[in-house]
């Protein structure tokens, strides 16, 4: 096992003929770029994109704004409107035709960890103010037809014949709708599926694609999403937060939408980070910024967030974190939450909507003893794992950190240029790279 004290010279080394050697501070993954691979398109390319109606724009699949009835009841709902920005709570069935959702945060359908699980393991039931929700629910002629209809839609995903739906009592078929009102695995949906004005199917509309403030309440409505799933289920340990994008990368629709997931462990990885932290609270200095900047490998910064190419990943991974003191994201200031979002929807913006991404969300759990700052890591899925990485343990990235800061770079001079990322962002050479800039760590205050 590797030592928690890893020398720095051991996290990015270059061969004689290229070969770029990489180990993640914080997990030990070993990491190689060999020159040549990287050499391959990086987008799923549309062979032939159809065209499309004005029609597909709000009802191509299952997420798009005329087909509310085919998710579970929502929790809630960001709207646009004369007034500006508002949250709505709750709606009932009647009312979710009235205003269009911005963005949605609907029950997952297949969650990872159901109603089930936490009732049966832990005793966990409904909150009394959930409970009540759910009963007012089903008690509407709409609310309750809604429910059935989603109720049958994940019956028959399982393989249920409509003649044996037809044939169960009615408490038989609502028995699913529990996991509705008391999921903890939930989605945040955005409203367009294409880019507006879009006329073919592969205009897809992506994060980088929003503007800075819708992406900046994208990033809101999530963190607040965060905070309720802790507040509702004190069971719940971690909650992680993630992004999948375009089927390569595991999007079950090609549609922008980020997932919440509520488990009962911390999980590898936070377990990892914790082992090495604990050995040094500055690692996240030291091991990542610092060296980072050290290496030239800083793309961008703002008052509050920073974003470098990072190393010791089995895809290029552009790597975002916060300089806030507070750890928890649901604690952080406007100002600093901003921040973040601005930086993430700039590398989301220089990626591209053609690239498969994994947009991961790290944070402190609640239970955890030391501060960790909250850092979003995006992964390019432009690679696929095969049978040396299974044997050796040693990755093969296509991209090396250097490589992918240049390309970065580019599209972000280019995007602020255009005005499509925030004015306010330091890019490359602009960007002071302090040391010790990620203020989590108390003992540097």
């Amino acid at each position: 096992m590797l030592s928690a004290h890893l020398p720095e010279a051991a996290y990015l080394s270059r061969m004689r003929d290229g070969t770029v050697k990489q180990v993640n501070p914080f997990t030990g993954s070993q990491i190689w770029t060999v020159p040549g691979r990287g050499n391959r398109p990086l987008g799923v390319v549309s062979p032939d994109p159809k065209p499309i109606t004005a029609e597909d724009h709000t009802k191509h699949c299952a997420f798009c704004s005329d087909r509310y009835l085919e998710t579970p009841p929502e929790k809630g709902r960001m709207v646009r409107d004369e007034n500006g920005w508002r949250t709505l709570l709750r709606l009932p069935a009647e009312e979710l035709f009235d205003t269009i959702a911005e963005f949605r945060r609907v029950p997952n359908l297949f969650a990872i960890l159901s109603y089930d699980y936490w009732h049966e393991n832990y005793g966990y039931e409904l909150p009394p103010h959930i409970e009540e929700r759910r009963q007012n629910y089903l008690a509407s002629e709409a609310g309750l037809a809604h429910v059935l209809k989603v109720c049958e839609q994940k019956a028959r995903a399982g393989g249920m014949t409509p003649e044996a739906w037809a044939a169960l009592d009615r408490e038989s078929q609502l028995a699913g709708s529990w996991g509705f009102f008391g999921s903890t695995h939930d989605v945040v949906i955005g409203r367009r599926h294409f880019v507006d004005g879009a006329t073919r199917d592969n205009q897809l509309a992506s994060s980088g694609t929003l503007t800075p403030e819708e992406h900046f309440r994208y990033t809101e409505f999530t963190v607040e999403a965060m905070r309720t799933l802790y507040s509702m289920n004190r069971y719940a340990r971690y909650v992680a937060v993630f992004q999948n994008w375009l089927k390569p990368a595991g999007a079950s629709f090609d549609h922008l939408h980020k997932q919440l997931a509520a488990i009962d462990e911390r999980g590898v990885q936070t377990e990892l980070e914790l082992s090495r932290v604990r050995a040094n609270p500055n690692l996240f200095n030291e091991g990542a910024v610092n060296y980072a900047s050290y290496q030239n490998l800083v793309i961008a910064e703002n008052d509050y967030a920073v974003a470098f190419a990072g190393f010791g990943h089995r895809y290029p991974t552009l790597e975002i974190y916060s300089k806030a003191r507070t750890p928890e994201p649901w604690l952080h200031t406007e100002a600093e939450m901003r921040a973040m979002s601005d930086l993430i929807h700039a590398c989301q913006a220089a990626t591209g909507p053609d690239v498969p991404s994994n947009e991961e969300w790290h944070h402190k759990a609640p239970d955890v003893d030391v501060p960790m700052p909250w850092r979003v890591m995006l992964k390019w899925r432009v690679s696929t794992l095969a049978g040396f990485e299974g044997g050796t343990k040693i990755y093969l990235n296509t991209i090396d950190p250097w490589t992918l800061r240049d390309r970065v770079v580019l599209e972000l001079f280019r995007l602020r240029a255009e005005g499509r990322i925030a004015d306010n962002l330091r890019i490359a050479t602009e960007c002071e790279c302090r040391p010790n800039c990620l203020r989590y760590n108390p003992q540097l205050r």
